[in-house]
């Protein structure tokens, strides 16, 4: 095991130079990205369409290639999804990534390339292992397996001879991986591409227990999901009691911040490492690459072109559009990208906030989508996550899941944020917790602060206590069980509130 540990991290470090490269160089990965791009595409439907030949330099493929949503690429899309090929992109594309995580039931098919899974997410992958590596010599993570949980697969056919597989994009990711990544994860596929989680999970739970598990990889929610269903059926207080060997989880989907004390609670010692991963439905986009600093680096030499819009002018009808030597440190941008896929200048809708550039770290503040900005107060999960977080710290409590949004004005009343939140330990005082939520989010939102001093604008938020289960119960209704679903945090709709306040009995409400 020693031999095949020490062979794993001599292959793994040899991706290190080139992510020095691009980081010491990060324009030329760019220029070189962009071009790729329009010299492999020129040809297809698209690139005849607005001229890709014809694209010279950055500033003319803004001119002659427009912004994008999913809405204004669906028509290529669904000829895609009818065994069309060479319409955004030349190679055959016979993956698509089902993509929800809001409160529609419509999905979202993304296409998927052979080049965008060898050469964007797979070498995600391979430069996560490689940073961790390097970041820990001492590690033996390949005398263990990756304990990975994926989304399921489905199947579609357009006529016999068009096949076309949907499916999550782990579960895409997972089902075309090469042999000895195959090798070196667990459970097997017939058991991470199962539909039905509660199944799922006691599979993985029977075959897992028995295997020595080095590290896990997913959305921090069903890991934590999988690992409290382990931990009680074998009563154990700890999940090294199960997995000794256990020394990393690598998380992403959704912000760490509010489970991390949940991670800590079954972590014997707290010796559990951590590194953040953004491994989206449209490609993979960064890695932690600082053990101290949860901030990502944004990755550049894997066939994506990256243009930001700036917040003030994420509402606007014809924005500006930066490219990544005009971004600024501090500021919020919406994320633009052009891929190996095909999504060409595509408004993915994660907001980011640079921490440093040259290199260029960041991290993901919200959703351009996902936000609360009814009363001009532009709250971002970023802000959120820092106010509940101040609020734990200070009431002891420790939350499961929570969600966000605006009570709007009423007869004589004024607005105010109303949070509905499922706590694991709830606050000693929930009136305090409430209090110092609502003013640690003012010292970190100039907006909001402006619109609650003197309850201007808003009043003090409403606090709902949600009864043990309520999200849960709320996934399960909604077949969003697993893979790639999550709740969204933030929003101007009252939708999943109302739904999910009917969901559980009266609860205490503050505010």
């Amino acid at each position: 095991m020693d031999i095949i540990n020490s062979a794993g991290k001599w292959l793994m470090k040899k991706r290190l130079h080139q992510i020095e490269h691009f980081m010491q160089h990060p324009e030329e990965a760019q220029r070189q990205d962009l071009q790729y791009l329009l010299k492999t595409a020129r040809n297809t439907t698209y690139g005849k369409k607005f001229r890709f030949d014809r694209v010279r330099n950055v500033q003319e493929f803004q001119e002659q290639v427009p912004l994008t949503t999913y809405e204004d690429l669906f028509p290529y899309i669904q000829r895609q999804l009818k065994g069309e090929q060479n319409v955004l992109w030349p190679s055959p594309i016979k993956w698509f990534a089902k993509s929800s995580g809001t409160t529609s039931d419509k999905s979202k098919f993304i296409p998927v390339s052979q080049e965008s899974l060898e050469g964007c997410h797979y070498k995600g992958g391979r430069d996560m292992l490689a940073l961790y590596i390097r970041n820990y010599p001492d590690t033996k993570i390949f005398t263990g397996k990756n304990l990975s949980v994926g989304g399921s697969q489905e199947n579609s056919f357009s006529d016999k001879s068009a096949p076309v597989h949907t499916g999550n994009i782990s579960a895409i990711v997972m089902q075309n991986l090469p042999f000895w990544a195959q090798f070196s994860r667990t459970p097997g596929l017939d058991i991470t591409m199962m539909n039905n989680w509660e199944e799922k999970v006691k599979k993985i739970a029977e075959i897992t227990s028995r295997q020595k598990v080095a590290s896990m990889a997913g959305s921090p929610m069903w890991i934590l999901l999988l690992l409290q269903y382990m931990m009680k059926k074998q009563n154990v207080q700890y999940i090294q009691e199960i997995w000794p060997e256990l020394e990393v989880f690598f998380h992403g989907s959704v912000s760490f911040t509010p489970y991390r004390p949940l991670f800590q609670q079954i972590d014997r010692g707290e010796s559990l490492r951590y590194m953040e991963i953004y491994n989206a439905t449209e490609g993979f986009f960064g890695l932690q690459d600082q053990p101290h600093d949860t901030a990502m680096l944004l990755m550049l030499n894997y066939g994506i072109f990256y243009e930001f819009i700036p917040a003030e002018d994420f509402n606007n009808e014809h924005p500006r559009v930066l490219t990544l030597q005009e971004v600024e440190a501090g500021k919020n941008y919406s994320l633009i990208i052009s891929t190996s896929s095909g999504l060409w200048r595509y408004k993915i809708g994660d907001t980011v906030r640079f921490t440093s550039v040259r290199p260029y770290r960041f991290t993901i503040s919200g959703r351009t989508k996902h936000c609360i900005n009814i009363f001009g107060e532009d709250l971002f999960i970023e802000h959120a996550e820092k106010g509940l977080a101040a609020a734990c710290k200070e009431t002891g409590a420790v939350i499961e899941n929570y969600t966000a949004a605006p009570r709007y004005y009423g007869k004589g009343e004024k607005g105010c944020h109303e949070w509905v939140i499922e706590f694991v330990q709830p606050p000693h005082d929930l009136p305090v917790f409430t209090k110092i939520l609502d003013k640690a989010i003012q010292e970190v939102n100039e907006d909001y602060f402006e619109k609650r001093k003197g309850n201007t604008a808003i009043e003090e938020p409403v606090v709902r206590e949600a009864a043990p289960g309520t999200f849960y119960s709320w996934l399960k209704k909604h077949d969003k069980l697993g893979g790639q679903h999550k709740i969204p945090r933030l929003s101007n709709s009252r939708e999943l509130v109302e739904e999910l306040l009917s969901l559980q009995p009266e609860k205490r409400e503050v505010g």
